[in-house]
């Protein structure tokens, strides 16, 4: 028997495919970054079990797909209400919530729209309005999308998400790890990084009212550790740079980023 459970939430207007692990009594929403694929699926489910389920002893994670039918403009703020639905359909309110990178900024307009939802905040390697960096960045995987070309938006994702060390060590799996990715269409892709464009929380964020962790990266390629230290700053909440950690932080340094996670989430 799996882990991890698969299922569909149904909602107002539409639908979203949901995976969740862990028996825990505390809600936990993991509201995950752009990718190529779903997170359903043997693989791309079992690497979400692997990467958190130190969380279900405490929590019932929770993570959500966005929406199966995408209008063709999406904005973060339409992603939110999607994912506020998605949790009153299952019941989840007073949820220990994790956002990062896309999935931080969606987290922000979950907190300032819908903050019953919502007890704590951790806001990973994200940012509250498009930096140089990121426009830069989605402008490229856009090109790349509109010519149906996911292997390079794959190859860019990867080089631009890890580092250099990280790369070394997985080398020679680096092919098969980019083909795995690939199983989303050039255009779901493409509406979903240009709704990173629509990010904009920065005037908002005081209208956040529950206790907010910040953790980014000093190397980041893609939103840059400046992004995160402009959010606690605003808010002037805890933060906490890996100085020499890059975009997946979460995942290089899973497990000193998950305790201060878990940390943050046990208290009272």
């Amino acid at each position: 028997m799996l882990p991890w459970r698969e299922q569909i939430i149904e909602f107002p207007g539409g639908r979203m495919n949901a995976v969740s692990f862990g028996k825990g009594p505390r809600p936990m929403l993991l509201i995950s970054g752009l990718n190529l694929r779903d997170v359903r699926g043997p693989d791309a489910a079992f690497g979400l079990w692997a990467l958190y389920r130190g969380f279900g002893r405490d929590h019932t994670v929770w993570c959500f797909d966005r929406r199966e039918d995408l209008p063709e403009h999406y904005s973060l703020s339409q992603i939110a209400e999607d994912t506020a639905a998605g949790m009153e359909a299952l019941g989840l309110r007073d949820a220990d919530v994790l956002g990062v990178s896309q999935g931080g900024m969606i987290a922000q307009y979950l907190a300032i729209e819908h903050g019953s939802l919502v007890r704590r905040l951790v806001l990973g390697v994200t940012l509250s309005r498009p930096n140089s960096t990121l426009t830069a960045r989605i402008g490229d995987w856009c090109a790349s999308a509109r010519r149906g070309d996911l292997a390079r938006i794959a190859e860019d994702y990867m080089r631009s998400n890890y580092s250099p060390g990280y790369l070394r060590r997985v080398g020679p799996f680096l092919p098969l790890l980019i083909r795995a990715m690939k199983t989303m269409s050039p255009e779901r892709f493409l509406t979903l990084a240009e709704s990173c464009l629509t990010c904009d929380t920065y005037g908002r964020l005081g209208e956040i009212r529950c206790p907010v962790l910040v953790l980014g990266g000093g190397r980041d390629r893609i939103v840059t550790a400046d992004g995160s230290r402009e959010i606690a700053g605003r808010l002037g909440c805890e933060i906490h740079i890996y100085e020499n950690g890059g975009h997946s932080v979460y995942e290089e340094q899973a497990k000193d980023f998950n305790r201060r996670v878990s940390e943050f989430f046990s208290r009272t």
